[in-house]
């Protein structure tokens, strides 16, 4: 008898000390305790040292750092009509840890899941060039709208950005021809200006040319130097017009002068 009674007496000293050990909780700086007495919410506790009292008093521990949430590949439609698929990150924080247990059943799901719905709704109000080139503004208002949702939980978005959009082959393969074609435009309007500013130079040297008729003949004579520094068997020389109506002249007083007609004799 003596020895149940100590095997007694030591089992319930091994009892208290574990309730009382139990009793003690340590939160680390970044976490606090949401403490409900009797299953009502009873005060926020930490960080450091904290008592809870067992059976009376539950804690739920909360991490207020910053979550990093992978958003899945959402398939959705655009609004001109182009099916694409696009991934995100979203990155929030927990203000309000009363709120964050209490007003949702598990903050980190629901956040996830309106994550993903705002994300296709938001995206399909715009044009694919929109989601491929004005990221920012789509950022700022998922970021915004995601913000204003999960502001009865406690929660704090900070930022939401867009990772990935894919394309069909088809879609990549449409704006490629597409780019090529700008990229042509743009060469064409280059090419004209640089017509219409060669057209502009050139008539001003023609009226600097035409004031002084002397000034052709050098060109002339500039161009048989560049012409004749190149390995070329056949040359092309222009003539000017002035040329020709002075062989003219000249043949013209070479030929003796016709005879007269049988009637001017008789």
């Amino acid at each position: 008898m003596m020895i149940d009674f100590l095997y007694f007496q030591l089992l319930i000293v091994i009892l208290v000390v574990m309730l009382l050990s139990s009793m003690f909780r340590i939160l680390r700086e970044y976490e606090r305790g949401v403490i409900f007495l009797l299953g009502r919410f009873y005060k926020i506790k930490g960080p450091g040292l904290i008592l809870v009292i067992p059976f009376v008093q539950q804690m739920v521990r909360v991490d207020l750092r910053i979550v990093t949430m992978d958003v899945p590949s959402q398939d959705l439609i655009s609004k001109d009509n182009v099916t694409v698929r696009v991934n995100a990150v979203l990155y929030f924080r927990v203000l309000d840890p009363q709120k964050a247990i209490i007003n949702v059943e598990n903050y980190l799901e629901a956040t996830s899941q309106l994550a993903q719905t705002t994300m296709r709704s938001v995206l399909g109000q715009h044009e694919l060039d929109e989601i491929l080139s004005a990221r920012d503004t789509l950022n700022t208002d998922l970021q915004r709208i995601l913000d204003q949702s999960t502001d009865n939980w406690g929660i704090k978005v900070t930022a939401v950005e867009i990772k990935h959009v894919d394309l069909d082959e088809s879609m990549i393969r449409a704006i490629a021809r597409q780019a090529e074609a700008e990229r042509a435009r743009r060469a064409k309007v280059i090419h004209a200006t640089g017509e219409l500013e060669a057209s502009k130079q050139l008539l001003e040297a023609a009226h600097i040319l035409a004031q002084q008729p002397e000034a052709i003949q050098l060109r002339y004579l500039q161009t048989l130097t560049e012409v004749s520094s190149e390995n070329s068997k056949i040359i092309v020389f222009p003539l000017p017009m002035e040329l020709g109506q002075i062989l003219q002249r000249l043949a013209g007083q070479q030929n003796p002068a016709d005879p007269k007609s049988p009637s001017e004799m008789t």
